[in-house]
């Protein structure tokens, strides 16, 4: 009797006809998330803004027409100090047991390219020296809870929901990251000030699951946040979220709060090391991670 064929693997980027078969495999390797969760997480990726010659939702492995791994990749033009980088985050990796010895082959083709700096911002904990292995540095090392309400005023400052922008000056790309992380859910919000505009991006948590509060995706530096922390603080309170998670390596000066180290670290790989206080176009605001 002769043996049976082995079956090839190919990997090849995700397609719009793969969406479908591509949130069954999630599924299948997230239970903790339902198939809906998937199909608005790629619904998401596909009205991303990608960078021409990136993919647009990521990379799968294909056995015999089967999906068999996958990786979704959310790759943004991220713009710092007038100055434009393209960031792609890891999420989402997950390869049949039957198939793992071809994952090495998948997350190979996702890291490939060297002018992209590559974050990983949820690894779990028994992954951290693979992915230590694979090139990643740590760049937040922790996070700084804040009770942000009691500080010394910032003068006069007016706070704008998204959707009610006047014409304050902000660029082209802070509009539309307000807009685009409204849409996700996030709290956005414009700190007019008699200094200038600042734009924030807040993700609705909880602590510990039960005590509301919110986690820093956006600001152009945490010292704008710091220095705004008392009228954000109480505009937050007011919304019954009176607590903000920052990413920090350590306490952030200039608030009262409690560090937590090795408290979700993030990893970067690539040119351009991520800073701090933004998570923006991330698995976080857009997956709800």
């Amino acid at each position: 009797m002769s043996p049976a064929p082995i079956a090839k693997v190919r990997c090849r980027q995700i397609v719009d006809d793969d969406i479908n078969n591509a949130a069954d495999l999630l599924t299948r390797g997230f239970p903790v998330r339902s198939r809906q969760y998937w199909l608005t997480a790629l619904a998401r990726l596909k009205n991303h803004p990608t960078p021409a010659g990136s993919p647009k939702y990521g990379y799968v492995l294909e056995s015999n027409g089967v999906l068999v791994g996958i990786v979704l990749l959310i790759t943004s033009s991220i713009q710092t100090g007038g100055t434009s980088t393209i960031r792609c985050n890891i999420s989402s990796w997950f390869v049949d047991p039957a198939y793992r010895a071809n994952s090495t082959f998948l997350i190979s083709r996702a890291l490939s390219r060297p002018d992209v700096t590559y974050v990983n911002i949820s690894p779990a904990q028994n992954t951290l020296r693979t992915i230590e292995a694979q090139g990643f540095s740590r760049y937040s090392s922790g996070q700084f809870v804040a009770l942000p309400g009691f500080y010394p005023s910032a003068g006069e400052t007016k706070i704008i929901e998204v959707g009610k922008l006047p014409d304050a000056p902000l660029e082209c790309f802070e509009r539309d990251l307000l807009l685009s992380h409204s849409s996700y859910g996030c709290l956005s919000l414009c700190c007019m000030t008699t200094k200038g505009s600042y734009p924030f991006v807040f993700l609705p948590r909880t602590l510990k699951g039960v005590v509301p509060c919110v986690q820093l995706v956006y600001c152009r530096n945490v010292e704008d946040y710091v220095r705004l922390a008392r009228p954000l603080g109480w505009y937050l309170a007011s919304r019954g979220m009176p607590f903000v998670i920052i990413d920090s390596n350590g306490p952030v000066q200039g608030l009262w709060g409690k560090y937590s180290e090795d408290k979700m670290p993030k990893y970067f790989r690539g040119p351009t090391r991520p800073r701090l206080g933004d998570l923006a176009y991330t698995e976080a605001p857009m997956f709800g991670v």
